[in-house]
């Protein structure tokens, strides 16, 4: 066994009820004294009430999807304009990345309270978008300082919305079996990350006002999330990160959709990834596990409900083929990617299209 591991040096709030008091004592544990808040306009009021307690100078709420470069300049200005010392972010995955902007400019610490389980707030990764095309990157600088995950905060998250969040995290943990940095620490927290998700997910569409399902998702989210930053962007966020930001797909809804035609076009070529996601979910095969967990929680179908057009989909090959992992388990070519993307945009069975060799 020989490999090299860094663990992200972050702390890290499990506080039910407690969003407000945790997020002063993590402001002032860090100094701020000067603090911008980041929440979208619909999380306007909850923001408030977890902020009552900071020295708040500029509550911004202009938080737009894939995090244009152009919002990110005025949120970064704004902040520089009032001499702002800490940024609290509100949210969702769109929110945590506008203030690991800022962050990646200016160095000021950020504080992330999710709203959603997306995992951006446990990662190094930062990603802009301009013109159709997302830059993705790796800086110790946008890592949150601190998380404060209260499952409270999410009991407002629709069920659907909520399953398309969680099966976002799901990818992370499945990404991160064969992603180029992988190892055996992040696979372990993969696979738990799996059983905690395939888990709570059922509990929330059965019970969404109970808390119990919903923490578990947003543990299994954090751990997701570190094994993502560790391991890697693997096939399946490749392919997410150019679908998403050139044709303005919906973030979650995206990944939850391309998951199981990537496990399916992966698995055979990965058989020991296979055995570790098979046992997180308790079942014979990989894919059986996930297609079981996708239809009892009624999961997102197809591309084409989401707004990509089925003339854009020689584009995307041409595009995905530029930035696919040297190192993916099974060779990706241009057929074999153009029947995946085909079978994703059609909702079809993943196994027909991409158990085929190209």
């Amino acid at each position: 066994m020989r490999f090299e591991h860094e663990t992200l040096a972050q702390r890290v709030c499990f506080a039910p009820g407690e969003a407000p008091a945790t997020v002063r004592a993590e402001v002032e544990r860090l100094g701020g004294s000067r603090v911008m808040v980041i929440a979208a306009a619909a999380e306007a009021e909850l923001a408030g009430k977890v902020t009552a307690e900071v020295p708040v100078v500029l509550r911004h709420d202009e938080v737009v999807m894939h995090v244009p470069v152009a919002s990110a300049e005025r949120a970064r200005t704004a902040a520089a304009a009032l001499e702002v010392d800490l940024v609290v972010s509100v949210g969702g995955g769109s929110t945590t990345g506008l203030a690991k902007a800022i962050a990646l400019t200016s160095g000021i610490p950020v504080v992330a309270v999710p709203t959603t389980y997306a995992g951006s707030e446990a990662t190094s990764v930062w990603g802009l978008t301009e013109g159709a095309r997302k830059t993705t990157g790796v800086d110790a600088r946008v890592l949150p300082r601190s998380i404060v995950y209260d499952a409270t905060l999410t009991l407002s998250l629709p069920v659907a919305m909520s399953v398309a969040s969680g099966l976002n995290a799901l990818a992370h943990c499945v990404d991160s079996m064969w992603a180029p940095r992988t190892d055996p620490i992040d696979q372990a927290l993969a696979g738990e990350g799996i059983r905690a998700l395939a888990a709570g997910l059922p509990a929330v569409v059965a019970a969404p006002a109970e808390l119990d399902g919903r923490e578990q998702v947003l543990y299994g989210a954090y751990l997701s999330a570190v094994a993502f930053s560790s391991a890697g962007s693997g096939l399946h966020h490749k392919i997410c990160h150019v679908l998403g930001g050139r044709y303005d797909l919906p973030h979650a809804q995206t990944h939850a959709v391309v998951l199981p035609y990537v496990l399916a076009f992966n698995a055979p070529a990965a058989p020991e990834a296979e055995r570790r996601i098979a046992e997180a979910f308790g079942t014979v095969s990989a894919l059986d596990g996930l297609q079981r967990l996708r239809r009892a929680v009624k999961a997102p179908e197809a591309l084409r409900d989401y707004g990509l057009d089925e003339a854009d989909l020689d584009d995307a090959v041409h595009a995905i083929l530029e930035v696919v992992p040297a190192d993916n388990p099974r060779p990706v070519t241009p057929d074999g990617l153009r029947r995946l993307l085909r079978a994703a945009w059609q909702g079809s069975d993943p196994l027909t299209p991409t158990g085929e060799e190209t």
